[in-house]
C-alpha cells in the first residue's frame, strides 16, 4: 500500500486505481490544529460508527463510497479525484470530490450561538420571531444547512452562490445534496433517539461518482462529524456532549481557543495548542466508546477481534 496522504486524524492508502484504504488513528483535531495527545480506542470507534452508518443508508437508497471494513480502525472505500484547482471543475466533471463541507443544525449550539450572540445570525434566519431571545440549546423552528470549504487551509463559510461556484454543483444537484443530507439526518434522529440521544447537528461530505451521481463520503454520523447530547439530560437542562465538543470546551475553559481566535483575527502567528492533561484524555476516550455504543448499540470490546467485512445492522 502507499501511503497518499496524512491528514488531521486519518491516513489514506491507495489501494490501486479505484480504491483506497482509511487507517483511522487515535489523534484528534479541534480548531483545526491538531492536538499533540492521542486518544485510546478513538480510531476503531470512528471507523466502525462510520461503517454502521454507511450500511444504513445504502438500505434506503443513498449511495456511499464504502466498501468493507478490512479491520477494526481500516475501511476500504471507492476512490474519486481531488481537483484543488476550483477552476477545474464544471458541471459536466465526474468522479470527484466536491469540495465543500454541509452542515446541518437543529438546536443552537458550538460556533452557531457564538454567531447568534455577536448578531451575525438573525433570529428570523432560523425561523424565530425578529426580538426573540434565543437560549443556548433551544430547538430550530426549522433545519439551519450552510457549507463550508473543504479543501482550504482554514474552513470558511460560504453562501450557496458561492459554493455553487466553486463546487461544479447544478441548483438542481444542489438541492437534491440537500434532501440527501435531511433524509440521514432523519435516520440518524430516529436511531439514536431509542438509545436516549440527540441528533444536535452534523456535517457530510459528497462527491460524483463516474457516472456522476451522487454520493456521501469519508465518514459522518460519528461523534467527530456530529454533536450528541443525552436525551435526559436535555430536559433537565443540562447539554451533556458525547462528541468532540467535549474537547473543545476544555480549550475554551483554558482560554486557549480566545488566544487562537484573537490571532487569527488580527493575522497574528497562531499559539500552539497544549497536549491535554492524562485525566482529560481518559476521559475523552472513554466518551468515544460510550457515544460508539449508544450511537450504535453495539458493545465495544477493548481487547479487540476481527471485525467482519459485512457488519451487521440494526
Amino acid at each position: 500500500m502507499k501511503l497518499l496522504k496524512k491528514g488531521k486524524v486519518k491516513e489514506v492508502y491507495e489501494m490501486n486505481d479505484d480504491e483506497l484504504e482509511f487507517l483511522f488513528t487515535n489523534k484528534i483535531s479541534v480548531f483545526d490544529k491538531i492536538v499533540p495527545s492521542e486518544i485510546p480506542f478513538k480510531g476503531e470507534t470512528l471507523c466502525r460508527t462510520s461503517a454502521h452508518w454507511f450500511e444504513i443508508v445504502e438500505k434506503i437508497g443513498i449511495k456511499t463510497h464504502f466498501i468493507d471494513l478490512t479491520s477494526a480502525n481500516r475501511m476500504r472505500v471507492h476512490r474519486v479525484n481531488v481537483i484543488k484547482d476550483y477552476r477545474s471543475i464544471n458541471k459536466r466533471t465526474t468522479n470527484y470530490l466536491i469540495p465543500l463541507e454541509f452542515i446541518c443544525r437543529y438546536y443552537v449550539a458550538g460556533s452557531l450561538f457564538d454567531r447568534i450572540n455577536k448578531g451575525i445570525i438573525k433570529p428570523k434566519e432560523l425561523g424565530f420571531l425578529e426580538n426573540q431571545n434565543i437560549r443556548y440549546g433551544d430547538k430550530l423552528e426549522q433545519p439551519f444547512f450552510e457549507q463550508t470549504t473543504k479543501l482550504e487551509e482554514v474552513d470558511r463559510l460560504l453562501t450557496k452562490e458561492d459554493a455553487l461556484k466553486i463546487s461544479g454543483l447544478t441548483e438542481e444537484e444542489y438541492d437534491e445534496l440537500k434532501e440527501m443530507v435531511l433524509s440521514i439526518d432523519e435516520k440518524v434522529h430516529s436511531q439514536v433517539e431509542k438509545r436516549g440521544l440527540i441528533h444536535v447537528d452534523g456535517k457530510k461530505e459528497f462527491a460524483f461518482d463516474p457516472s456522476r451521481t451522487l454520493m456521501i463520503i469519508d465518514t459522518f454520523g460519528t461523534a467527530d462529524e456530529d454533536r450528541f447530547w443525552d436525551k435526559e439530560k436535555y430536559k433537565q437542562g443540562e447539554y451533556v456532549e458525547l462528541s468532540k465538543e467535549y474537547v473543545r470546551k476544555y480549550y475554551r475553559t483554558i482560554n486557549y481557543f480566545d488566544k487562537l481566535s484573537y490571532a487569527r483575527e488580527h493575522r497574528l502567528k497562531e499559539p500552539k495548542i497544549p497536549s491535554l492533561p492524562d485525566d482529560v484524555i481518559e476521559k475523552v476516550s472513554h466518551m468515544y466508546i460510550e457515544s460508539f455504543e449508544r450511537i450504535t448499540g453495539r458493545t465495544f470490546n477493548r481487547c479487540g477481534r476481527e471485525i467482519p467485512h459485512s457488519l451487521e445492522v440494526g
